[in-house]
């Protein structure tokens, strides 16, 4: 067996070879030419390129820029992708696996594919000189710039929509004055305390929640002056035994007053979500709470523009009642993601006061479709942001002996 028997192989090339069933191997060049299919060999930099043509809409990033392929494993004409991402996406999972297959079918001599699609929520930093809390990966505040927005209904049905998505969630409703939990997630009696000192959250939907209202009568004002009201938020907060939170949403009451400083300045938030109209008057105190959070540092996710739209049930005729596009021009003006528009629509009104939200209400409707959208996109900005270490570096401790 020589050379001059196989004129095709290059004449520079005078390392080991064999010929076997066909195969010519070259190893001093590791290239391999299978003559019994003719098929092509398949690289790593062929897969990384096609899956480089594949945009996560949540990170607004490629699928390899975004580093959320894990790993590809290459066997002949079999290839297998593991992709994990840093948000939950059970409603995305399928239409991404799809891509990916559809992408990766094109490339000659791919014949057996499998594509794996999963994530890992982990936390993420916060302001400067706060670490997070245990058992709560991320914090997430709600809020809104004046109240009658929607900011509350947003809230707890991001918060549902995100557990829709495969996390582990938990609300913390800091509306000392206008508690709205208790009677939004149907949940009645108070908090019980194994110790006398910590309480246990309140659950349903799959949902862990504390609020001033399961310690309270439902029409008892709180007539509190400030420190009371951040002493009592900051309580409700400590003292709870969440359990493994990936993601803590905090419904904050409307404006920027006691409960937002104290939040800015003690509580560890990963970064914020702002409820707006699309009204002029709306858009314009909820630009200063864009602005507060800015100023102390808590990274804003993106706006959420509430009654967007008003769909006649009667006659299907649609209208701008409270105005066109405010969410998203504010967005533009502040370099922020409009994370999505929700309509006026009376179903979501209704079944937030019986208890059960629109996201469990109607798990199939478009409404709640949008949610679970912008859940993964709130969960998709902030994964995108620094990741906190601090949980992993080891305790020193000093002993003076």
């Amino acid at each position: 067996m020589t050379y001059s028997e196989y004129p095709w192989i290059p004449q520079t090339c005078k390392g080991h070879f064999e010929l076997a069933q066909h195969r010519v191997e070259c190893t001093a060049q590791h290239t391999e030419i299978h003559l019994e299919t003719g098929m092509a060999e398949v690289s790593r930099l062929q897969i990384e390129t096609a899956l480089k043509e594949i945009q996560d809409p949540h990170i607004e990033k490629d699928l390899v820029s975004g580093k959320e392929i894990k790993d590809i494993q290459i066997n002949g004409d079999a290839v297998k992708v593991e992709v994990m991402l840093g948000y939950p996406a059970k409603g995305y999972r399928e239409q991404l696996a799809e891509e990916i297959n559809d992408k990766l079918k094109t490339i000659d001599g791919v014949s057996e594919l499998e594509v794996t699609i999963d994530w890992d929520i982990i936390s993420h930093t916060v302001q400067k000189n706060l670490t997070p809390l245990d058992n709560i990966k991320n914090i997430i505040a709600v809020a809104s710039g004046k109240g009658g927005v929607g900011k509350s209904t947003t809230a707890v049905n991001l918060a549902l929509a995100l557990v829709a998505e495969g996390a582990k969630v938990g609300v913390l409703d800091a509306d000392i004055y206008g508690p709205s939990m208790p009677r939004m997630l149907g949940i009645h009696g108070q908090p019980e305390s194994s110790d006398g000192k910590s309480l246990e959250p309140m659950r349903n939907h799959n949902l862990q929640t504390m609020s001033i209202g399961f310690l309270i009568e439902e029409d008892t004002p709180m007539i509190w002056r400030g420190p009371m009201v951040t002493q009592a938020l900051e309580q409700l907060l400590t003292d709870t035994n969440w359990t493994d939170i990936d993601y803590l949403v905090i419904d904050l009451p409307p404006g920027t007053g006691d409960i937002q400083l104290t939040l800015s300045q003690k509580i560890p938030v990963s970064g914020a979500v702002i409820v707006t109209t699309p009204q002029d008057i709306a858009l314009l105190d909820a630009r200063k709470g864009l602005k507060m959070f800015e100023k102390v540092e808590v990274p804003v996710l993106g706006i959420v523009e509430n009654m967007s739209t008003h769909i006649c049930s009667k006659c299907g005729h649609e209208e701008h009642i409270f105005g066109a596009g405010g969410g998203e021009r504010m967005a533009k003006e502040n370099n922020v993601e409009l994370l999505g528009s929700l309509p006026l629509d009376i179903h979501i009104r209704e079944q937030a006061d019986s208890g059960k939200p629109t996201v469990v209400a109607m798990p199939d409707s478009r409404i709640t479709e949008i949610y679970r959208e912008i859940a993964r996109k709130t969960a998709g900005k902030l994964a995108s942001q620094a990741k906190d270490y601090t949980s992993k570096f080891p305790k020193i401790v000093i002993e003076n002996n």
